[in-house]
């Protein structure tokens, strides 16, 4: 276990739980946060032996946002205000475009910054009495790590505008249901869901799941045409990998795969 005070790696078999770790603050997000859920997104990717990430808050809650007192002090007003949102957006397009597939269990509030980082995760579950909304329109702020590019791709413009434009916050149940997230379930269940749902995922091959997740992140992003030239290639490196030489074997051998991950 890997420890600071604003934020906690643990590595639990194949499964990185990364703990987002200020519950005085409802897990407000800071800059040295920041930087160190950097440096262990990067950690995460480069080992072998880690299938997920998880992403959660401490004391029941994900994150409540950027922490509004350093936001004060250091950027409200300065002439450096758009380096934290450079800083923001850098982190949360790692996490975004890393290989290995990210889980964002969310309670109690998922907000402004807290919002960015869920958007920025491959999955996420909530209890059902969450409460998650980008929310910066609520303190006349803008967001400045995905919501205008992430959340239409997501869930359309229309919606996109109801949420940031109004500053509405969402329950778990009301965020399924508005195709923002992958499933919900009472608080007391939340554990036993988020079990459920990494259970596919960690089974699969590494190569190949590298290989899918970063040709799906690119599928809104060029023509028609492109994708088809992109996809032959993917095709053509899944074929010749030794983990789609496994998986066929096994199947055909009525056996459990074994991956190497290449």
């Amino acid at each position: 276990m890997v420890d600071t005070d604003h934020i906690v790696l643990e590595k639990d078999g194949e499964i990185a739980r990364v703990w987002l770790n200020r519950p005085h603050k409802k897990n407000a997000v800071t800059v040295e946060l920041l930087h160190r859920l950097d440096e262990i997104i990067v950690e995460v990717d480069n080992d072998p032996d880690l299938k997920v990430l998880v992403l959660r808050g401490r004391a029941n809650t994900f994150c409540s946002g950027f922490d509004l007192d350093e936001l004060r002090e250091n950027y409200v007003g300065k002439t450096n205000a758009m380096d934290v949102a450079v800083l923001s957006a850098k982190v949360c397009d790692r996490l975004y475009s890393m290989n290995t597939p990210s889980v964002a269990v969310l309670e109690g509030y998922v907000t402004a910054g807290g919002f960015e980082l869920m958007i920025s995760c491959d999955f996420a579950v909530a209890a059902d009495d969450a409460k998650i909304g980008d929310f910066h329109i609520r303190r006349a702020l803008f967001g400045g790590a995905g919501p205008i590019y992430r959340l239409p791709r997501m869930i359309g413009i229309r919606k996109t505008k109801e949420l940031m434009l109004t500053g509405k916050l969402l329950s778990g149940k009301e965020a399924e249901a508005f195709d923002l997230i992958n499933a919900s379930a009472p608080a007391a269940e939340l554990d036993a869901l988020v079990a459920d749902f990494i259970a596919p995922i960690i089974d699969k091959s590494p190569f190949a799941m590298k290989l899918t997740k970063m040709t799906i992140d690119r599928g809104l992003d060029a023509d028609i045409q492109s994708l088809m030239v992109m996809e032959h290639l993917a095709v053509g490196n899944a074929l010749q990998s030794e983990d789609a030489r496994e998986g066929v074997n096994a199947f055909l051998e009525k056996r459990e795969p074994k991956w190497v991950g290449r």
